[in-house]
């Protein structure tokens, strides 16, 4: 069974915020989903990485 089912998206970090002190650093994360040419922002890995998750199990067959 073939699917030429597609998800394609582009992430981009840009740091936000980096302390001194402690070494910390946030970060500004923008997913770009290629098909929807939908950005979206977000403040961590994991929440980043469930959008993509979720918009990739969302795509049509």
């Amino acid at each position: 069974m073939e699917s030429n089912q597609i998800a394609s998206f582009v992430v981009r970090f840009q740091l936000a915020l980096f302390e001194k002190d402690t070494g910390k650093k946030l970060w500004r994360i923008k997913v770009t989903h290629v098909q929807q040419d939908r950005e979206t922002l977000f403040e961590s890995m994991e929440e980043a990485m469930e959008y993509m998750k979720k918009m990739a199990e969302q795509a049509k067959v």
